[in-house]
């Protein structure tokens, strides 16, 4: 509790101006502040900024985070870039991603009140800070706008930039402009009418005298439920794992080592959210067209990126002093794991049967880190185990994906960062299927070697926990392949009643035969 008391301290306020306590006043708000008159009459020229305007996200974060999901090196040049002006970055990142517009959030509100005015006659020009490779495209995905102004690789438009370029285009003819942040007060003053995008009071009282308001749109309000949800949580069950070598060792009852697993878990838990969240800003595109996931923080808008950028490594930072306080062996295998999660979800995930060997490795590495913090010996005949076992699990995730995208045919077009392709689907299930039931057959032959006399005094009870053992898979495996895993086999697991009773029943088995 003390650990996520100081998270929440460290976010607290660079957050609060997106996380509720100040999320810009409410259209009612606003006209309880202005005598806004919402039958005045716009000008003929409605000028409409972008980024956090018409769209809810930021164009150069987007495009910032697809160049480090495809080509993370160029990030070596970035600071190179900016030296040269905001500008010039926003065009050098630009010109070496493709941004699916059809994804980005837009507003509904804003995007609805501008085809009602462009109805009605007006001339619509989106006039945005935003690199004009991606203003253009965004114009030719909407086909509502007459004339675009965007920044040019030498100019940055934005501020007093963009009100001269507006004032060149048009002169001394009359505009109004929609906009969202302080930055854009000087347009506003010398526009004929404003509207405002989650207004604040600051906004509000600086603009009350010098221009008329309008319309209001109400501004989205992030919550620190979005928050706590972009840890997924419920994914920490799989370093449980952890746990694995303290109790096939019996050495539950050592205080010591059931603490430092404890502590083991909470560093693995922390690492792991950072490594959450730095895949879901990757896979923003893929995400945002995903039928279930683009319900996730960043994906639907609910947090800021930058957020995300902040958070990764602080989580992460987070998990490694907590490893820092058991061995170092374990220390080792938490920065092992950090390296080989990024680069799954960087580079892995595009490739074949190594993305699910590799998810195989990082369960593994669970396992191996709970050996090493709690000073357990791993035994060879679990790793074999729990390998296949795993394996098994890794090709059933994979296998529901692609049950998935076989069921809704229409959807074909959504695009994915796992290069299967539906016709795999059967080899998947069987490399899945064989590799749970050889975790059977390695686990029966633990049960006749040597070794598990010195641990169990009647290891011909241990027999009951095979046929236990498959049916479980046999069920995970039937569920898969009529598409009713809906989610990571593990999570599944966590919340499935039937497998909660078959843990505990194996559980009883050992006890008995210890």
């Amino acid at each position: 509790m003390a650990l996520i008391a100081t998270i929440r301290s460290l976010l607290a306020a660079p957050l609060a101006a997106d996380l509720g306590t100040n999320p810009g006043l409410s259209p009612q708000a606003a006209a309880a502040v202005l005598a806004t008159d919402p039958e005045q009459p716009l000008p003929e020229f409605l000028c409409v900024d972008l980024d956090g305007t018409l769209l809810q996200a930021d164009s150069l974060w987007e495009s910032f985070l697809a160049l480090l999901g495809t080509r993370p090196w160029y990030l070596l040049l970035v600071p190179f870039w900016l030296l040269r002006g905001k500008a010039a970055l926003k065009n050098e990142i630009a010109a070496r991603v493709n941004l699916n517009i059809q994804a980005l959030p837009f507003r509904g509100d804003v995007l609805e009140f501008l085809r009602d005015q462009k109805a009605k006659g007006r001339k619509l020009i989106l006039a945005t800070g935003a690199d004009s490779k991606i203003a253009n495209a965004v114009s030719r995905h909407l086909g509502l706008f007459d004339a675009v102004l965007a920044s040019d690789g030498h100019t940055n438009l934005v501020g007093v930039q963009k009100r001269k370029a507006i004032q060149e285009l048009l002169g001394k003819r009359g505009f109004a402009y929609i906009g969202n942040g302080a930055i854009d007060i000087s347009i506003w003053e010398a526009a004929s009418a404003a509207m405002i995008v989650g207004p604040t009071r600051r906004i509000l009282n600086k603009l009350q005298e010098t221009v008329p308001i309008r319309d209001v749109f109400e501004g989205r309000k992030y919550r620190w439920s979005a928050l706590w949800s972009a840890l997924r949580p419920q994914h920490w069950v799989k370093n449980l794992l952890l746990f694995v070598p303290i109790v096939m060792a019996h050495e539950l009852k050592d205080v010591q080592r059931l603490g430092h697993a404890f502590l083991a878990f909470a560093s693995f838990s922390f690492c792991a959210s950072g490594v959450y969240v730095l895949n879901d800003l990757f896979d923003l595109e893929a995400d945002r067209l995903h039928p279930t996931k683009r319900h996730r923080p960043f994906a639907c808008g609910a947090l800021p990126l930058w957020v995300g950028l902040c958070l990764a490594p602080l989580l992460v930072a987070i998990g490694w002093s907590l490893a820092s306080q058991l061995p170092r062996m374990f220390f080792a295998e938490t920065v092992i794991y950090f390296a080989a999660s990024t680069l799954y979800s960087v580079l892995a995930k595009r490739v074949p049967i190594v993305d699910v060997l590799l998810l195989t490795g990082l369960f593994l590495l669970r396992i191996l880190a709970g050996g090493a913090a709690t000073s357990v010996t791993v035994s060879p005949w679990l790793l074999a185990f729990s390998m296949f076992l795993l394996l098994s699990l890794a090709f059933t995730k994979r296998h529901s994906e692609l049950v998935g995208k076989a069921a809704q045919p229409g959807e074909s077009h959504v695009p994915s960062k796992r290069n299967y392709v539906i016709q795999d689907t059967d080899l998947v299930r069987q490399f899945g299927v064989t590799s749970g039931y050889i975790s059977v057959l390695v686990l029966a032959l633990y049960i006749n070697g040597k070794e598990v006399t010195a641990l169990y005094r009647r290891p011909e009870l241990i027999w009951l926990a095979c046929p236990l053992l498959l049916f479980w898979i046999s069920r995970v495996w039937f569920l898969a392949n009529r598409g009713e895993m809906e989610e990571d086999p593990v999570v599944f697991a966590a919340r499935d009643p039937i497998s909660y009773l078959l843990v505990l029943v194996i559980f009883a088995i050992l006890l008995v035969a210890s």
